[in-house]
């Protein structure tokens, strides 16, 4: 197993999986979560909170986190984030 990021809440995902991390506002991004959920194929830790960030996987897989998009990049890059919830 890689290395392994926190991405709020006690939850943790792979880095070495991590195609991309986009903010959820845009169109495109609402129609590949709709689809996800549709063939349940993401998974929500956000922990009841606003999805901030949509990290998708190269497994085809989507990951829902509360972190601002730049706050899990700076993790993944090895710098810790400021928000650490």
């Amino acid at each position: 197993m890689g290395r392994m990021i926190n991405i709020g809440y006690g939850n943790v995902v792979n880095a070495d999986k991590i195609l991309a991390v986009v903010r959820p506002e845009a169109a495109p991004v609402k129609r590949m979560v709709a689809v996800a959920k549709d063939h349940d194929t993401y998974v929500d830790a956000t922990c009841g909170r606003k999805c901030k960030s949509v990290i998708v996987s190269g497994e085809g897989r989507i990951v829902l986190s509360a972190l601002l998009p730049e706050t899990i990049a700076g993790r993944v890059n090895g710098k810790t984030g400021a928000e650490e919830p």
